[in-house]
């Protein structure tokens, strides 16, 4: 069913709001996908916190314009799904990626982080990228690694001095 010029403008105005806050996108081609792979794919959206739609291209072009995203402009071609990560950069990659794996007619297209196009090839790496809750995980294990060895050397000493009087108590009570 063809959408008026209202609806149109309501789902390019949606698109927008997305993309101009949206760390990174996927349009991926869809072709041959069931009703049922569909709804698959936009269930996983939903849990990574992936934003995910399906609209002719010319109306994408149009939301996407103004956005980090219109270097994507020159590559849509054919039906696509338009995958946006709003939450963590690879999210939508990690989307894209998971679902490959299962149904190989998903086939990505195009991939654009931080206002540039990505190759392709790239995004199982990007879709490896840690979460913003991983990636602060990380960084306080590698700040915390100084410190620690720290207050061991502090320590050492202390630890070296009960460790010998400890054997010569030991020495003592066998003589």
């Amino acid at each position: 069913m063809a959408l008026n010029i209202g609806e149109k403008k309501d789902v390019v105005k949606e698109v927008f709001e997305v993309a101009s806050t949206a760390q990174s996108a996927v349009a991926a081609e869809y072709r041959g996908l069931t009703v049922h792979d569909l709804m698959a794919l936009r269930s996983n959206a939903r849990d990574l916190g992936v934003y995910i739609k399906v609209i002719k291209n010319s109306l994408a072009k149009r939301a996407i314009k103004d956005t980090e995203f219109e270097c994507m402009d020159s590559s849509l071609k054919g039906p696509l799904i338009f995958a946006f990560s709003k939450e963590d950069l690879g999210s939508a990659a990690k989307l894209i990626t998971d679902f490959q794996k299962d149904n190989k007619l998903l086939r990505p297209v195009v991939v654009a982080v931080n206002g540039e196009l990505v190759d392709v090839a790239k995004i199982k790496q990007i879709a490896a990228l840690p979460n913003k809750d991983k990636a602060i995980s990380m960084l306080m294990t590698v700040m915390k690694l100084p410190i620690e060895k720290f207050v061991r050397t502090l320590s050492a000493p202390n630890i070296k001095l009960v460790q010998t009087l400890s054997a010569y108590k030991i020495k003592l009570e066998k003589n």
